[in-house]
């Protein structure tokens, strides 16, 4: 290390220079930041359901409505003229909001007869029986208005952007005293558009803050705990650079990107800065770069390289955002490495440094305390024991979340507005579906297309099947015509194609048994050539999240372990290795079906994660044991004086940064947090409590 350590205080100001160039270029490229706030995308791309759906809405031209419900005061109903004139009313603001294509109501666009609009001044004047009729006829009374006549279902079709009308709605103030509720896809990308800007202003520095002030309380300099951080931080902002500089959006998932860089990418400047403070009482530059290199740099490398392939883990998954996510996270955790090991020092060289750990409140306490616990294989043992019976009374009891809410708090409007919807009208998500109509039948297949749909109904968990089957027999022979040749449409749009019929399915209370009922019917029934949707294709995430948490272990575990083998080359110590990150990952697992966290997009990948971080403490205790080990008995607690410390100081930091997830609106933020605080504690304790138990006892003997 004498020779590269004399490589980087000679080209300090080199170093320094191009690390602030790429780092301006990186500044840059935020200005090129855009967000991708559609969740269901990465659904759409990667399962079959979700192809079937964009193939599906390609063919009949069809977009993600907006849904409205529109709730009269008590007493109201929208069976009178007055409630109707009032729905008019409010279907002619929507239509007049910029971004708004088409607005789907019980009250039919056009005048039946005479083909003019259909004003409210027209349902004022109009006979009552007019109305009853009126509502008797429409295809989509039964669909769109609740039992009570309070509540009736409005599809706002959008023109281009949903979310952005989604968001011009959500500030829509109705006359009339009418109120309106909003769900849908459009809406809940509106609002995760909102939160993903909020995120990024507030959570990093947060974040920032925290991590500097635990490593006040270990390292007791300010200076210093802040230069703990530069590598993470510039690692962070240069990650950030190349996504926007690749043309790439982020997501409600890659939004964890910088999160996971700046808490998880300042292990090994931590280690530096400690190490470094350590030979405060040298005065060549040279030797104390030299000396803080030879005893944290290879494990500096190693720790890099092993979060790093915990990341890279998860690039076998099946969902875009994860892999996305892996592969940033894991060039972030490279930039943060390569920082720490050549920019770091050659900033430091520069400084002066002094000893300051006797103002380190967690320092001495900590390496009395560990000592004290790995002078007896005891505390191992309990600490082993508990942990393997904890996992096996909890981890079987694990589940997968299908919900597609799963990021949102359960106060918050968006999920209310479902669960109203939901309430009202049985499903905030109808799936979509299409019957097959033989160009040979014509239209004298949709007597036979109209059964099916009558059995389909019978299913559990099914309110109604609409297609044109169920109107066919209203309509006159020309409008038949009409309808098959685009010339005539229904409020919920296309319906018809040259070989097929569109339908679609409202659910009411279902369960996931009821759902597989659906699909086993469609499948079978030969006059079904698709059924699809949100329910669906979020049940096959469900699959693929199981799948990616099983995969994304094993390939963590396979890589970590080919890497402690290669830079160990002894059997004995990649074991030992091990051993922490085994236990490590059966308390998280646990902890997920004993605090009732199901696994999700997002929860589902953090043993990978957990894997490539977890390990550093062992990588990094070893070293230290084997630094130790040439001066004789009592090595261990040599280790622990000089790796303690730094390792302490880390799990508690990221657990504590990852507190700032508290604030985030999204559920599945503070889930990460309390994940995070048991994996690092956890991590930490059995590396420094459990690896000694496996040397011999002089090895924790005071040397005479």
């Amino acid at each position: 290390m004498d020779r590269l350590a004399r490589i980087i205080v000679t080209h300090s100001r080199r170093i320094m220079v191009l690390t602030a160039l790429i780092s301006l270029l990186s500044v840059a490229m935020l200005f090129r930041m855009s967000f991708n706030a559609d969740v269901s995308s990465f659904a759409l791309e990667g399962t079959e359901g979700g192809v079937a759906m964009l193939e599906l809405q390609d063919k009949y031209e069809t977009a993600d409505p907006i849904n409205v419900i529109a709730t009269l005061p008590d007493g109201e109903t929208f069976r009178s003229k007055e409630g109707l004139a009032t729905l008019v009313n409010l279907r002619d603001e929507l239509l007049a909001v910029d971004g708004v294509a088409t607005v789907a109501t019980i009250v039919p666009d056009e005048h039946p007869i005479t083909g003019a609009p259909i004003t409210a001044a027209d349902i004022t004047t109009a006979p009552d029986q007019t109305i009853t009729v009126l509502l008797a006829e429409s295809p989509v009374t039964d669909l769109l208005l609740d039992e009570s006549g309070q509540n009736t279902l409005m599809l706002v079709i959008p023109a281009d952007d949903a979310t952005a009308l989604a968001r011009t709605l959500a500030d829509l103030e109705p006359s009339d005293g009418i109120e309106i509720t909003l769900s849908g896809n459009p809406v809940i990308f509106a609002s995760v558009l909102d939160i993903m800007s909020w995120f990024l202003l507030v959570i990093p520095p947060l974040e920032i803050a925290l991590l500097v002030g635990m490593f006040f309380l270990t390292i007791g300099d300010l200076r210093l705990s802040a230069l703990a951080l530069f590598p993470a931080g510039v690692g962070a902002l240069w990650t950030f650079g190349l996504i926007f500089g690749l043309g790439l959006e982020i997501d409600i998932v890659t939004l964890l990107v910088p999160i996971f860089v700046i808490v998880m990418g300042s292990a090994d400047g931590l280690h530096f800065v400690t190490h470094f403070q350590e030979t405060a009482s040298e005065s060549d530059s040279v030797g104390r770069v030299k000396s803080a290199l030879s005893e944290v740099g290879v494990p500096m490398i190693l720790t890099t390289i092993s979060t790093a392939a915990g990341f890279l883990s998860l690039l076998v998954t099946d969902v875009s955002p994860i892999r996305q996510l892996g592969l940033f996270a894991a060039i972030g955790i490279g930039f943060a490495g390569l920082i720490s090991f050549f920019s770091l020092p050659a900033l430091m060289s520069h400084l002066a440094v002094r000893d300051l750990t006797h103002r380190a409140i967690l320092g001495p306490r900590v390496t009395t305390g560990l000592k004290t616990l790995v002078r007896s294989r005891i505390p191992a043992i309990v600490l082993t024991g508990g942990i393997i019976a904890f996992a096996l009374i909890f981890i079987p009891k694990l589940d997968v979340d299908s919900d597609q809410l799963f990021f949102f708090k359960d106060n918050d409007p968006v999920r209310e507005a479902f669960q109203k919807t939901e309430e009202v009208f049985g499903g905030a998500t109808p799936l979509a579906g299409e019957f097959v109509l033989e160009p040979s039948e014509g239209l004298d297949g949709i007597a036979r297309i109209e059964s099916v749909s009558r059995e389909f109904e019978e299913l559990a968990g099914v309110r109604r099947v609409f297609s044109v089957a169920d109107v066919a027999a209203s309509l006159s022979p020309e409008e038949l015509k009409r309808l098959a040749s685009g010339g005539m449409t229904l409020p919920l749009g296309k319906m018809v194609s040259a070989d097929g019929l569109r339908f679609i399915l409202f659910p009411s209370d279902f369960t996931t048994d009821d759902l597989e009922g659906w699909v086993a019917f469609a499948e079978a029934a030969p006059e079904i050539r698709t059924l699809t949707g949100m329910p669906i294709i979020w049940d096959d995430i469900s699959r693929l999240v199981l799948r990616a948490q099983m995969t994304s272990i094993i390939v963590a575990f396979i890589l970590v372990a080919a890497l402690l083998a290669v830079s160990y080359r002894n059997l004995r110590e990649t074991l030992v290795s091990l051993v922490p990150i085994a236990l490590t990952i059966a308390a998280v697992l646990g902890f997920l079906a004993a605090s009732g966290i199901n696994l999700n997009l997002v929860t589902a990948v953090m043993s990978s994660i957990v894997v490539g971080v977890g390990i550093d403490y062992a990588i990094h205790f070893i070293a230290a044991i084997n630094y130790a080990r040439p001066d004789g008995d009592g090595y261990v607690l040599r280790a622990i004086d000089r790796a303690g410390r730094p390792i302490v100081a880390n799990a508690l930091g990221i657990a504590v940064a990852f507190t700032a997830l508290w604030l985030s609106p999204l559920k599945i933020h503070p889930q990460i947090s309390m994940i995070m605080w048991v994996a690092m504690i956890t991590g930490a304790l059995t590396a420094l409590v459990v690896i000694p138990a496996f040397l011999p006892r002089s090895s924790v003997r005071e040397p005479v």
